[in-house]
């Protein structure tokens, strides 16, 4: 079961960059100026880890345990979805916030601030369904035989920026989740 303990604090880290996030999105709308590189590298990680490690894990998973249990069918379908729809919503934010960094684009503030409040709001009900729902009736219906074969199969991902070497890329936004955890 140790795929699932990874997977839960997975959806930790991910509310606490989620959480930052949304403290950001309220000082933004009192009329702090946005940090668009921590912005950025934010919905990046959130997205890029997301997309590439951690939805698609989650989905071999919910394809292992296909046809078990109808209902459990039925959220994983949703599960699904929402994982197309989370990447869709990513992706579009990146590009916006990219596109102002890079003086590529006129975004409106609050606009972007918008978006950003529905991308922090969108992850956050997605991590919320797998935790509430989805997740305990996979643990339900799973066997000891289950989690050793999916274990097998499934290895544990690198992860760049909670992960035992951080890479580069997120050294930045490690300093700004450990100061803003300070700050509250």
């Amino acid at each position: 079961m140790a795929i699932m303990k990874e997977l839960h604090q997975e959806h930790r880290n991910l509310k606490r960059l989620l959480e930052m996030l949304e403290r950001k999105v309220e000082r933004f709308r009192a009329g702090t100026h946005p940090n668009f590189q921590l912005m950025s590298d934010v919905v990046s990680y959130v997205g890029g880890y997301a997309d590439t490690q951690h939805h698609p894990r989650e989905d071999r998973m919910l394809a292992y345990f296909q046809g078990r249990d109808t209902e459990l069918d039925n959220m994983m379908k949703a599960c699904e979805d929402e994982h197309a729809e989370l990447k869709q919503l990513s992706t579009h934010l990146n590009d916006s916030i990219d596109g102002v960094l890079h003086d590529a684009a006129v975004v409106p503030l609050d606009s972007l601030i918008d978006a950003l409040a529905e991308f922090v709001q969108r992850e956050s009900e997605h991590l919320d369904f797998e935790e509430s729902k989805l997740f305990p009736k996979i643990e339900a219906i799973a066997g000891d035989k289950d989690w050793t074969t999916l274990e097998q199969e499934l290895p544990s991902p690198t992860d760049p920026l909670f992960g035992l070497k951080q890479s580069d890329e997120y050294r930045d936004l490690y300093q700004a989740l450990v100061d803003d955890e300070r700050v509250g």
